[in-house]
């Protein structure tokens, strides 16, 4: 018997009684000795994995474990101990890699496969690594109510969501990618918690009024007893390094943790991810997603950052969307010139202290200085498409030539490239917001604020019913149409982008120093990437207009790389017509 299955302990120091239930393989309750920092504890001889149980706090009932690793019988049921050293790992020669060199793949667990596990995600692994991706982010994993959900209403940040195949269905997926040599990220929510479920207000005050978010009252990470608080979700990081030997976090929404203490919350979590590193003997990462479009986020604490590894870069998405989708000016009312995509390529925040009419105030600040290898750009996430109240992906929003400029845009920037699951075959198949609350208010709350929601972006029609399980079953990859007509030449493409950024050294790199824009007017630009010494240059053009684009290039004996049109002769000496959505790769020899 491993002596952690022993030992119980839980946080509620205005509690004066605590009861440890333990309701299976046997029935016994246990009263539970309190510490000088609030903790309970409780001792069981013969605890095996396995057993469940609730902690009953003074006053109140059954209650799960807001630690609780796994919630078998879903967020109201009993906690279920696990012994994560019983799984024997086969990953030991497994380092990770170089975050310049990830090329990302966001997926949600419950919509990728049929079977909607962890498990019937393997097999599909060979499939990434001859498409060139060699890194899997994940949704948010942790158990959320009901079977279906995007993951960020989840109630239990350390439990493995039961219906996707609990803790050992991911340890088995992340096994599985390390051996085929590809990292796994994990998306996290630190900032709410889910409405169902949500137990932890019972034990703690993990929560205050003092702020709030767009989900209600924030965490209490700078209020009395929130020491205890900031510990909870920082060690949640450790159990997912060192548990689940998960190699980054993707954490959601960093800009609605509210902390007005120093060091601040992001900044403890940096600094305690460099000491695991070296525990852990591997590089781990943290990722952003961020709305104050602030260098802070990403610079070392040293220089008044957070000390993040990267962010995401919404304004590339931004800017990318609306030129090639016209339509999307009337969602993204600031942008829509070729100018900010330009100044997205070399600089990053498009909106860096300009006035924003969204806003209706200025917003942001400069990220000229910041390394592309701090930036993961995209031409769709989940955020992208399931917001649009009809779910509809770039595939059937756009033409074929657009799909493959808007796939070049992304994968040949001077940054991290991220791609959402199904577009590098241009599904089709919808992606909409969904959950299973049994909650009957909730569930109306939930509908009634869709509703609202959409109606502040002055969308055309109102969103389908989240809470219906035939929009989720909607959502399901359609896997097999990757190897057909013009899916098969998109994948291919996608191939071909990819095995391209490997291949040319100076594709990855990410120095802005040796990245120069040339805007062609309002119909196209032009990368000219090179290596630090200036010795390799490649030049990508980008004709972003339904219109033949005339430019001629640079002084010099050019070979044609990669383009998604038919190859013709091109003298480089006359200037030369490049058809409408076209995308062009050339080489100085």
């Amino acid at each position: 018997m491993k002596k952690q299955l022993s030992s119980f302990s839980v946080w509620a120091p205005e509690k004066e009684s605590m009861i440890l239930n333990i309701v299976h393989p046997i029935q016994q309750k246990i009263d539970m000795q309190k510490d000088e920092r609030g903790y309970f504890h409780a001792s069981v001889p013969h605890a095996e994995q396995g057993l469940r149980y609730y902690y009953i706090p003074e006053g109140g009932s059954d209650t799960p474990d807001p630690r609780s690793h796994f919630q078998p019988e879903g967020v109201h049921g009993p906690s279920q101990l696990v012994d994560h050293q019983s799984y024997r790992w086969n990953d030991a020669g497994w380092h990770g890699l170089p975050f310049k060199d990830l090329i990302f793949y966001e997926l949600h667990v419950g919509a990728f496969t049929p079977e909607g596990t962890f498990e019937a995600i393997i097999p599909r692994l060979d499939d990434f690594v001859e498409l060139g991706i060699n890194a899997l982010e994940l949704m948010p994993v942790n158990q959320f109510p009901g079977s279906r959900d995007w993951g960020y209403d989840g109630v239990y940040i350390y439990a493995v969501q039961n219906s996707y195949g609990g803790p050992e269905g991911l340890k088995k997926l992340v096994d599985a990618c390390h051996q085929k040599g590809i990292a796994v990220f994990l998306d996290v929510v630190y900032n709410h918690l889910g409405p169902e479920g949500n137990y932890l207000g019972k034990f703690a005050p993990y929560f205050t009024g003092k702020y709030r978010t767009p989900w209600g009252d924030a965490i209490n990470f700078d209020g009395p007893c929130s020491d205890e608080v900031c510990h909870y979700f920082a060690d949640n990081l450790y159990h997912w390094f060192a548990n689940y030997h998960i190699d980054g976090i993707r954490a959601d929404a960093v800009h609605e943790v509210y902390d007005r203490e120093t060091p601040h919350f992001w900044v403890c979590c940096h600094q305690q991810v460099q000491q695991w590193q070296q525990q852990l003997g591997k590089q781990l990462y943290l990722v952003a997603e961020s709305d104050f479009n602030s260098p802070h986020v990403v610079k070392h604490p040293s220089a008044g950052g957070w000390g993040f590894n990267a962010q995401w870069l919404d304004d590339f998405h931004h800017a990318l969307y609306v030129l090639l989708d016209k339509k999307g000016i009337k969602y993204y009312v600031d942008f829509g010139r070729m100018q900010q995509l330009a100044k997205a390529y070399k600089e990053g925040f498009v909106h860096s202290g300009e006035y924003v009419k969204f806003r209706r105030r200025r917003h942001g600040a400069s990220s000229a200085g910041i390394s592309g290898e701090q930036f993961l750009v995209f031409s769709q996430n989940h955020d992208i498409v399931g917001n649009r109240p009809g779910g509809e992906r770039w595939s059937v929003l756009l033409s074929f030539p657009q799909l493959q400029l808007a796939a070049a845009a992304v994968i040949l920037s001077p940054y991290v490239p991220l791609l959402f699951m199904g577009e590098e075959y241009g599904e089709d198949a919808p992606f909409y917001f969904f959950a299973d609350y049994s909650d009957e208010s909730l569930r109306k709350a939930l509908r009634e604020g869709r509703k609202k929601e959409f109606e502040a972006f002055h969308w055309d029609m109102e969103p389908k019913d989240a809470l219906d399980p035939h929009v989720f079953l909607e959502c399901k990859l359609q896997w097999h149409k990757r190897n057909t007509g013009s899916n098969r030449n998109l994948l291919n493409w996608y191939r071909q982008l990819i095995a391209l950024r490997r291949e040319h050294a100076v594709l990855t790199n990410l120095d802005k120093n040796n990245i120069y824009v040339t805007q062609l007017g309002e119909q196209g630009l032009v990368l000219h990437r090179q290596n630090d010494r200036g010795e390799q240059h490649l030049l990508c053009l980008f004709n972003f207009s339904d219109q033949p684009l005339t430019y001629t290039l640079p002084t010099g004996e050019w070979k044609l790389l990669l383009t998604n049109l038919p190859e013709t002769d091109l003298s480089p000496s006359l200037p030369l017509s490049f058809p409408a959505y076209s995308v062009w790769v050339y080489q100085v020899v």
